[in-house]
């Protein structure tokens, strides 16, 4: 099945947004070090309900510009068996998913990958200020484990979004369920409450993909 994706407008640029980017995501780590007063009298009742996991029925091709992305950010990719599978959600990590949420989705200004790169596809880590959608959800990842947050409990994923397009998100695994964080939204859903279509997401256990119950192979990621 091939997937077709729909460009997206071309906007101008931010010149040195990067520093100030990473600046202001360097306070997301104090959210699990020392958490805001609110964030203390939290009970479980603000966390996310519970929901079902994903169903995971087998290996799934890799898309070629995430083995590129690997090539250039082994670390990114790498995946950890001593790290957790599973977050356990409190207040406090339910905060800062959603602070760094907000944070790349305002900071990052969306461009195609070709008006980026000249390129069909490819991911990368925003580190100019500019991307699409995997480029957010790349960033965010990044964030969250310098935040303390297991990378391998986080799983890039690819979709089929509510315009039949091809569309990238980023799925944490948690203790209540996989959660969703979007450049198209500041909400962070279960990933049954998205409206998408799930096709494949990386592995946990080794560098590479696994199917999500749908028989695909997107050849690209999105351009949006």
């Amino acid at each position: 099945m091939r997937i077709a994706f729909s460009p997206l407008c071309v906007v101008r640029p931010r010149k040195a947004l990067t520093a100030r980017l990473l600046a202001g995501l360097a306070l997301a780590g104090a959210f699990l070090a020392a958490p805001a007063p609110q964030a203390e009298a939290q009970t479980t009742a603000a966390l996310p309900g519970v929901s079902r996991a994903a169903t995971i029925v087998g290996p799934a091709r890799p898309i070629a510009a995430w083995a590129e992305f690997c090539e250039r950010y082994a670390s990114e990719c790498a995946v950890d068996r001593t790290e957790p599978a599973l977050i356990t959600l409190t207040p406090a990590l339910w905060q800062t998913i959603n602070a760094v949420n907000r944070r790349i989705n305002r900071a990052i200004e969306a461009v195609t990958d070709q008006e980026h790169w000249r390129a069909a596809d490819r991911w990368d880590l925003a580190e100019d200020g500019r991307g699409d959608c995997e480029d957010y959800q790349l960033l965010k990842r990044h964030m969250l484990v310098e935040a303390g947050l297991p990378r391998r409990a986080m799983r890039m994923t690819v979709v089929i979004d509510e315009k039949g397009e091809g569309h990238a998100v980023l799925t944490i695994l948690t203790n209540r369920g996989d959660l969703v964080l979007d450049n198209k939204t500041s909400a962070v859903l279960p990933w049954t409450q998205t409206g998408y279509t799930f096709i494949k997401r990386e592995s946990q256990d080794t560098v590479g993909w696994v199917a999500l119950g749908r028989d695909a192979s997107p050849l690209t990621a999105a351009n949006r």
